[in-house]
């Protein structure tokens, strides 16, 4: 996924030939990362079987050497369309059960509420949670930044990328007037598979000078679509949020 390529096994070939039995139920991940803070308790991911398809992979090379350190070497666990925290680094042991665990980092730790709109207010946090899983769809602006200085009539290629949970990236929409109208970006061609990143670029020209609003919003196939951050709601952990990606330029 993204613009890594990885290499690995397959985890359901791993599995078919450690051999598991038939009440086998959830899947714990253990890598030999420790915390920061010695209180803090080891990384375990835990998952059930049935959410694990075969894009699952043990990897250990990226971009065709070996694992870097800091992107979890020797070993790593690659689940596609799910946000890194559970891609576990370091892979050092893997735990099959019938039973569910519970664990710091499934019970308590990357979790959302669990309702519809995986939200709740700073006063009141929501009382049932669920671990974090499926990315939402999403585009971000890799140039220009809002710190970008640009000529006025001079040709500016906007250039970005998009992704989300496999269903894969539909169309990029890009936006001059705070979000009022849109017209679609180019997106790269040939087919990398419908977890990777999909890049996008938009070309125009800045006819006056001042400051202009660029902004983007991805599409997918599924017809999920970008929100705008204003209509994003709010939950402890700032986490899964995907609004409307925007930046500033000075046209001069």
């Amino acid at each position: 996924m993204g613009s890594a390529n990885w290499k690995g096994v397959r985890l359901s070939d791993v599995l078919d030939q450690a051999g598991l039995k038939k009440d086998a139920t959830w899947i714990g991940f253990n890598g030999l990362e420790t915390a920061a803070y010695y209180e803090t308790p080891n990384f375990v991911r835990e998952l059930k079987l049935d959410d694990l398809d075969d894009h699952v992979i043990l990897a250990y090379e990226m971009n065709g050497e070996d694992l870097p350190y800091l992107n979890g070497y020797p070993l790593r666990l690659i689940i596609p369309g799910n946000y890194s925290d559970s891609w576990v680094k370091m892979l050092s042991r893997i735990t099959v059960t019938k039973e569910y665990k519970h664990l710091f980092f499934m019970d308590v730790a990357y979790r959302v509420p669990d309702n519809d709109c995986e939200c709740e207010t700073p006063e009141k946090k929501y009382p049932k949670t669920k671990p974090i899983t499926k990315m939402n769809v999403k585009s971000v602006i890799g140039y220009p930044l809002s710190t970008s200085t640009v000529t006025k009539d001079a040709h500016l290629v906007v250039r970005g990328v998009a992704f989300d949970d496999g269903h894969g990236i539909k169309e990029v929409l890009v936006s001059l007037d705070k979000g009022k109208t849109w017209k679609p970006a180019l997106l790269d061609s040939g087919d990398k598979g419908r977890y990777a990143f999909r890049a996008f670029r938009f070309s125009f020209k800045p006819t006056q000078k001042g400051k202009v609003s660029i902004m983007t919003k991805a599409i997918n196939r599924i017809g999920e679509e970008q929100p705008f951050a204003k209509d994003i709601k709010w939950n402890h952990g700032g986490y899964k949020y995907n609004g409307i990606d925007e930046v500033t330029v000075e046209v001069v």
